[in-house]
């Protein structure tokens, strides 16, 4: 995955230690509340379904990260409706040594157009499922699109 040059700036001052990032997880719907589609993209590096996620770079609204990341990593143009989750994930060691913590802030996207394609190298596969025959993913990912469909425009935050 491409990390972003103000984190490549920041590793190279401090190396591996833990670097706390702020996130965003798109979750992108479609459809009506009978027959819903959720867009979601197979991770180039291990194969992972998920829904679109990324980092929210210095300054950048989340909302619009988010907006940002779908149209880089699937060619989908996409709204932000609510925040329906924030949550501080778990420390993570990469393969190379780095630490990162994020806190994920999830939002349900409403979709506006464009066709899923793995459009910048990150994704092998973007498209669309039905809620009811999402492909196997982790409970953390189950979990954030469990929010986005939940009904509620209220953010679960977590403890």
């Amino acid at each position: 995955m491409p990390t972003p040059d103000f984190v490549l700036a920041l590793r190279e001052r401090i190396g591996h230690e833990l670097l706390w990032l702020s996130g965003v997880t798109a979750v992108v719907l479609r459809g009506t509340a009978d027959a819903r589609e959720v867009l979601l993209v197979r991770r180039a590096d291990n194969g992972a379904w998920t829904p679109v996620t990324g980092i929210i770079d210095p300054g950048e609204e989340p909302g619009a990260a988010g907006a940002r990341e779908c149209l880089e990593e699937a060619d989908i143009v996409a709204v932000p409706e609510a925040v329906v989750r924030v949550k501080t994930l778990p420390p993570m060691t990469y393969g190379n040594g780095d630490r990162s913590q994020y806190l994920d802030l999830t939002y349900r996207f409403r979709y506006v157009s464009g066709e899923p394609y793995p459009a910048d190298g990150e994704n092998s596969e973007a498209r669309w499922f039905a809620l009811d025959a999402m492909p196997t993913m982790s409970e953390e990912m189950l979990a954030r699109v469990a929010a986005a469909t939940s009904g509620s425009d209220v953010a679960a935050f977590e403890a």
